[in-house]
């Protein structure tokens, strides 16, 4: 599995320059005027991840494949947009399609790009994001709970969408609900405000390390759990770099991360992913599941097949495969193990799956 990570701010915060650092892309268009995006771009990105070369090296693997995230660039939102102002519910209903909502905000003064409110205030910014997203949440539910359409849902959806429907109308906390159902259910109700949410602080060169006053605010009022201080125009400065000149450059100004790195790192907590390997002379590759993940479940993130005729799992952990440099060595000290149904994946495991293929039932390994 891969995640997708949708970009949402008012217009003009610097959304699509940071995208296009990202993806390294110049898919968005970014100009000095609202509503430059107008369709949302998406751009596929590799997952870094230093593990996935060292255990390709010690296979000898002909290929090295990285799991991948998903951003999209989706259009500014503006006050109103719930009710069709700017470019309205078309845009809201693209949030709807992403796993995470990356919500950016202005941190940073400049004569020369257009602010569409009159002053930079990035708690005033997040608060008409929310409310445009949680009017939008509003209609839909209302709309989902009318007596037609109930019949087409089961008894926990309609139950979420009457919890937040209450916590709508009656201010409650709508986060809530993420205490009282999983995140499968809540990422099926489509819900916009229950949606794991990753705050970026757009800022100026000079804030980059330690912030600026509209950081402090921010930060003040939203917490810096799930806040991320990040220049989109550096990030962009960065991709226009070669390798070493990249690396004097992030110690030039004190980066230690580029922000393509600790947004994976933020979208890997906030959804609670992990990653499990297999490795072998044909390739080596990297798989994106959920914590708490099953053996067989993890098999059918590389075929449903794997799931259905799972048999066991030679297991080896990251550690274990790097010491004892591959899979002979580690099975040959004791290190590699035969895991089965039961067993919940870690982060870093090397995997080579056992599984029945149907009709033939016979025993069949990867590499």
């Amino acid at each position: 599995m891969s995640f997708k990570c949708g970009i949402v701010g008012l217009p003009n915060v610097g959304k699509s320059t940071l995208f296009n650092a990202l993806t390294n892309s110049n898919k968005a268009q970014a100009a000095n005027f609202p509503f430059c995006t107008i369709d949302p771009n998406v751009g596929v990105v590799a997952v870094p991840d230093p593990r996935i070369e060292n255990l390709a090296k010690i296979s000898k693997s002909k290929k090295i494949i990285n799991t991948t995230i998903s951003f999209v660039d989706i259009a500014g939102l503006v006050k109103g947009a719930s009710k069709g102002e700017g470019l309205g519910n078309k845009f809201l209903s693209h949030i709807r399609e992403v796993d995470a909502i990356i919500n950016m905000v202005r941190c940073f003064d400049s004569d020369d790009i257009q602010n569409v409110n009159p002053n930079v205030d990035p708690v005033r910014d997040l608060e008409i994001i929310q409310t445009e997203m949680m009017l939008s949440d509003l209609e839909s539910i209302q709309k989902r709970l009318e007596k037609n359409n109930k019949k087409n849902m089961d008894e926990e959806q309609i139950k979420i969408l009457e919890i937040a429907l209450d916590c709508i109308n009656n201010d409650k906390d709508i986060s809530s609900l993420k205490s009282q159902f999983d995140r499968k259910k809540l990422n099926q109700s489509g819900l916009l405000s229950v949606k794991p949410k990753i705050f970026v602080c757009n800022v100026d060169e000079q804030s980059v390390q330690i912030g600026n006053n509209y950081t402090n605010l921010f930060i003040k009022k939203y917490g810096d759990e799930n806040t991320l201080i990040i220049s989109a125009d550096i990030e962009n400065q960065i991709n226009e770099l070669n390798i070493n000149e990249k690396k004097n450059y992030m110690e030039m100004i004190g980066l230690k991360k580029t922000g393509l790195d600790i947004l994976i790192q933020k979208g890997y907590k906030i959804l609670e992913l992990e990653t499990f390997f297999t490795s072998g002379p044909e390739e080596t590759r990297a798989w994106t599941i959920q914590k708490n993940c099953s053996a067989p479940k993890a098999a059918g993130e590389i075929h449903t097949d794997f799931e259905k005729g799972f048999i066991r799992a030679e297991t080896i952990s990251y550690n274990d495969f790097i010491t004892n440099e591959g899979w002979t060595n580690s099975k040959a000290n004791g290190k590699m193990r035969l895991e089965g149904k039961d067993y919940i994946v870690k982060d870093g495991d090397i995997l080579n799956f056992r599984f029945n293929t149907w009709p033939n039932f016979f025993h069949t390994k990867i590499n």
